[in-house]
């Protein structure tokens, strides 16, 4: 599986919807059931998912969908 196909995943797992509403508006503040438990999953699935250990800062930028793209590609060099 190729790595936008993992990160995708992770989101419709996480938040329980459909491929099709991940984009530029999938954010913490849009988001009604983006919650703490939510996010905690979020990065839980992430890091293992991706082999990577977020540090505090990074945990709480991960705000959007393309937040979390754009933290991996640029800190973790995870190629998308």
């Amino acid at each position: 599986m190729k790595n936008l196909e993992k990160y995708k995943k992770i989101f419709t797992d996480v938040f329980s919807v459909e491929e099709s509403k991940l984009n530029e508006q999938f954010t913490r503040d849009i988001v009604s059931n983006w919650d703490s438990i939510h996010q905690l999953n979020l990065i839980v699935s992430i890091e293992d998912n991706f082999d990577v250990m977020f540090d505090t800062d990074d945990s709480l930028s991960l705000t959007s969908y393309f937040t979390g793209i754009q933290l991996l590609s640029k800190k973790y060099d995870i190629e998308f």
